[in-house]
């Protein structure tokens, strides 16, 4: 055996991977390192990571910096609970990272992924209502095609369709709407008393299938909660850290969330790690003499001093490097390219960007819309690997979120194999 099919057979055996269906999906692509925007695999091909390991490579693989964060403070403090104890990397990393958001948040909360940081949020926003005698208020509303995660709470207030709905059972009552002002207010009349918030995605709906949607429908979905009394609850999760164009999604709309949930480039794509942000309002809500009115939600590595400091290494870099506008530059260069690419094509259609994120939705051979299940997925994956880029599509949607690291020919490499994908052969 090569290496390539050691590894494979011996994955085959015990793994069990996310989001893939192993009847079909034999052939894990088999990595043994990676730097800057590139992914070398066993066999000594060279991938492109167009999609930065699920969002997570915000400056590159084997940036440095973190690296040297990381092993610095692992020889300082490894863990410790942070429950009752607390730790410089924790407290510089909330500072700082405060003071870069959205003006009014003012506390944070660290968890340990994109899907625990919504959870944290959906809790603390109904255990206030219900703090503060508002029961009845446990509606939650989100966008058409929303995707938060996989726990639960996130689950729930994602759109089923196709990942959740064989837990439908187990959910609790969520209303959807377009990313539309008047269709939002309709819903939250109807809903009253018994509306407990808005979550969405601000700008970019991500695993959705980058829906995009701009920022007046932010702006005024942030005036009909406010004048409600309800929270709006930004899932920065993955538009965070400079891929919209701007350090954060919100910043650029112009809006202040009551609740804002962090992670994917919140270490720069080197460890797990998530935070929720709130204002002031929230943290006192829970304050009592009575213990019993707590917020009770915790991680065994909350706080994680090793997470911190690499996350306070990564935001620092995001700021001295600008990678907001480097991303805006990436994504510039390559919807060009795509653009013109495209022209005239029958195959392609809603070639979209906002900031470093690039996609256009598929058309397929019967002239409708293939979705995220979609038989031809698999196949796609393979031919963008064999033009050295690895993409992922959502369904029908192809799409770009690449590293800031990227140079020009890997911008161009990116988009021509965006373009075959396009081609229907």
């Amino acid at each position: 055996m090569t290496s390539t099919e050691s590894l494979a057979a011996r994955d085959a055996v015990h793994q069990w991977h996310p989001y893939t269906q192993h009847a079909i999906e034999r052939e894990p692509l088999a990595v043994v390192r990676a730097s800057g925007a590139e992914l070398e695999l066993a066999d000594g091909r060279v991938l492109i990571d167009a999609i930065s390991s699920w969002w997570t490579s915000l400056h590159g693989h084997g940036e440095p910096r973190l690296i040297d964060a990381m092993t610095q403070q692992a020889q300082r403090l490894d863990h410790v609970l942070f429950a009752g104890a607390t730790h410089e990397p924790a407290v510089a990393l909330g500072e700082e990272l405060l003071a870069v958001t959205p003006p009014g948040l003012n506390r944070i909360f660290f968890s340990d992924n994109g899907s625990t940081a919504i959870e944290v949020a959906l809790k603390m926003a109904f255990q206030r209502h219900v703090l503060e005698g508002h029961e009845a208020r446990r509606v939650f509303v989100g966008l058409e095609g929303s995707y938060h995660g996989d726990t639960f709470g996130a689950m729930a207030v994602g759109d089923p369709d196709p990942f959740f709905a064989p837990f439908a059972p187990l959910l609790f009552e969520v209303r959807r709407t377009k990313p539309c002002a008047s269709a939002l207010e309709s819903v939250l009349d109807e809903l009253g008393p018994r509306a407990a918030g808005v979550l969405l995605e601000p700008l970019v709906q991500g695993a959705g299938g980058m829906r995009m949607h701009d920022a007046d429908f932010l702006r005024a979905a942030r005036r009909m909660t406010r004048a409600r009394g309800l929270p709006l609850i930004a899932d920065e999760v993955m538009t965070g850290f400079g891929r919209t164009g701007a350090l954060f999604a919100c910043g650029k709309a112009g809006i202040e969330p009551d609740l804002m949930c962090l992670a994917k480039g919140l270490t720069g794509g080197l460890l797990p790690m998530a935070a929720t942000l709130a204002t002031e309002s929230y943290y006192e809500a829970f304050l009592s003499e009575d213990r019993g009115r707590a917020f009770f939600h915790g991680h065994s590595f909350t706080g994680h001093p090793i997470g911190c400091a690499v996350a306070r290494a990564s935001l620092a870099l995001a700021l001295e490097n600008d990678v907001p506008s480097r991303l805006d530059a990436i994504g510039a260069r390559i919807e060009s390219r795509v653009r013109a690419g495209l022209e005239g094509s029958p195959q392609a259609r809603d070639l979209r960007r906002t900031g470093g994120i690039v996609a256009f939705d598929l058309v397929d051979p019967a002239g409708g819309h293939a979705g995220y299940l979609a038989a031809r997925t698999p196949a796609l994956r393979r031919r963008a690997a064999d033009r050295g880029v690895l993409l992922r599509p959502l369904g029908n949607v192809v799409y770009a979120m690449p590293p800031a690291c990227l140079g020009p020919e890997q911008a161009d490499q990116i988009a021509d194999a965006m373009l075959d994908l396009a081609d229907p052969r």
